[in-house]
């Protein structure tokens, strides 16, 4: 009896102990506001529309490579409004530069896919709430995934690599910043 209590008390501990995927950021903070620096150029914002940097430590065991997906969830669309969405980021890699949403600068990791945003476009689209409308979330949700790649290309909907990125997924960690047009 007391081995079986002393084995289920260093299991508890043993998973009490394991470290939970961790995400950080030097630009972006949770629940702070916004820089103009994550602000998109255009529908009447004048940010820099450049991504943050992120950093990610802790990684579960079996991760094979990572997704990274900003989203809107208060977007008055009915359906929210996705930023960025990059997935098959290898597995070796702990962070993104800053800017590393901007296709033209060449800075992601090779094989990384940028998929199409609600900007139409691939790429980092920042923070532009329609003015007046209030406080708006800005979730970076990164997802460490048990697989390679995703069998998608760069032309898939959002919704359809949160799909496979939801069935993949080991973990995921969430900044959620804010932002608001007065």
């Amino acid at each position: 009896m007391r081995k079986r209590i002393t084995a289920a008390l260093i299991a508890i501990f043993a998973a009490s102990s394991v470290s939970a995927l961790e995400l950080t950021s030097p630009d972006i903070e949770n629940g702070a506001m916004l820089n103009d620096k994550q602000v998109f150029n255009g529908f009447g914002c004048s940010g820099d529309n450049i991504s943050p940097a992120l950093a990610w430590a802790d990684v579960p065991k079996g991760t094979k490579s990572f997704a990274l997906m900003v989203y809107d969830p208060d977007a008055p669309t009915g359906s929210g409004w996705w930023h960025w969405v990059a997935f098959n980021i290898p597995a070796a890699t702990r962070a993104l530069a800053a800017g590393a949403g901007t296709i033209s600068a060449g800075v992601m990791p090779e094989g990384v896919v940028q998929g199409r945003t609600d900007f139409g476009t691939a790429g980092y689209g920042g923070a532009c709430p329609p003015a007046g409308h209030g406080e708006h979330r800005y979730q970076f949700r990164l997802f460490a995934l048990g697989v390679e790649s995703l069998p998608l290309d760069g032309t898939a909907s959002a919704a359809m690599v949160g799909f496979m990125v939801q069935q993949n997924a080991l973990e995921s960690v969430t900044i959620e910043a804010v932002y608001k047009r007065d």
